[in-house]
């Protein structure tokens, strides 16, 4: 469905608009308890449960033990199965941790039937604001992660999905600079596939404020508060060129996108996606041509059910699903 479409079918009015706000919640919260009693009589429920209030718990449970895993997550006992060959490794995003941004897509992809882990990187331990590190320095955390998630489980590789800076810039850094991906011999690649929400890939305006703090030569000083990633992930800013130089992409990845049009944080929302190089696939994907009633946002794309959906497909596309679209709310996710 095109935007244009999309637009005809919001322009109802403010008042449409709080109507469809309000039924949403209800919707949701029906969903939500009827996704519960789906998931306890099946072992892979097609879709999580919508549930507006996961979102601000994990905030809440990230905040007070921010090295903790989220459910479903660092079992280092768990082995691949034939079904599920490689383990699925979360990423989460900028000023975020792993609890925090993962509290719906790690259980559900557990329920799944994969191994599940979730990595803190580039912040300091006990601190509940991660990612906030150079680009480089974090890429490396990850790569000695995944080399670290291979050995435990046995497999040859693993399928990396994240969020924000975790589904873009860092991910991208370690495929192609920390040992991720082997361009000479594909088939020695660590990583299969890279799953991005809201991924900042080729940087951010942050809604004009990036731009102005570019003009106005703040970002390194901002950055000394907000973090070295601040500056990393700006339009123009040197990881960017540095990453764009040789193309998007890594061969023998296959690469997905999922991007909301409401991203308020990594804007305009185009510079997420990817371009395919050479023997590599790409998938970008608008969650509204999917689901036009998602109006999830940067933070809360991360607690969709919808893109959680397209997570689940892109790491099995032999055994795709029809998404079942569900109103997603702003903020809360759904």
């Amino acid at each position: 469905m095109s935007d244009r479409k999309v637009s005809r079918r919001r322009s109802g009015g403010r008042l449409a608009r709080w109507a469809t706000v309000c039924a949403g919640l209800a919707l949701t919260l029906a969903v939500g308890q009827q996704g519960a009693a789906v998931a306890a009589d099946s072992p892979a429920p097609p879709a999580p449960p919508r549930n507006i209030l996961a979102l601000p718990a994990a905030g809440i449970g990230g905040l007070v033990n921010p090295e903790a895993p989220p459910a479903g997550a660092n079992d280092w006992n768990c082995k691949p199965t034939r079904e599920h060959p490689r383990p699925v490794v979360l990423l989460h995003g900028t000023w975020a941790n792993a609890y925090l941004n993962w509290g719906m897509l790690s259980p559900y992809l557990k329920q799944q039937g994969y191994c599940v882990f979730a990595v803190n990187y580039g912040g300091a331990p006990g601190s509940p604001l991660k990612a906030t590190a150079h680009i480089p320095d974090s890429a490396r955390q990850i790569a000695a992660y995944v080399d670290r998630v291979l050995k435990a489980t046995g497999a040859r590789q693993v399928d990396l999905v994240g969020h924000s800076q975790g589904g873009g810039l860092t991910p991208r850094w370690y495929l192609r600079f920390a040992g991720g991906t082997n361009p000479a011999h594909p088939k020695r690649n660590k990583v299969h596939s890279l799953i991005g929400l809201a991924p900042s890939n080729h940087g951010t305006t942050a809604s004009g404020l990036g731009t102005l703090s570019t003009e106005l030569g703040l970002n390194q000083p901002v950055s000394l508060v907000l973090g070295q990633a601040y500056a990393d992930q700006m339009v123009g800013s040197e990881v960017n060129k540095t990453l764009d130089r040789d193309g998007d992409t890594q061969p023998g990845v296959s690469y997905t996108v999922i991007t909301t049009k409401f991203d308020e944080v990594v804007t305009p929302y185009t510079h997420q996606f990817l371009a395919a190089g050479p023997a590599a696939t790409v998938k970008n994907i608008l969650i509204q041509n999917i689901c036009p009633q998602d109006f999830s946002e940067h933070v809360s794309i991360a607690y969709d059910s919808n893109a959680a959906q397209l997570v689940r497909n892109a790491l099995d596309p032999a055994h795709a699903l029809p998404v079942q679209c569900g109103l997603t709310l702003p903020v809360l996710g759904g």
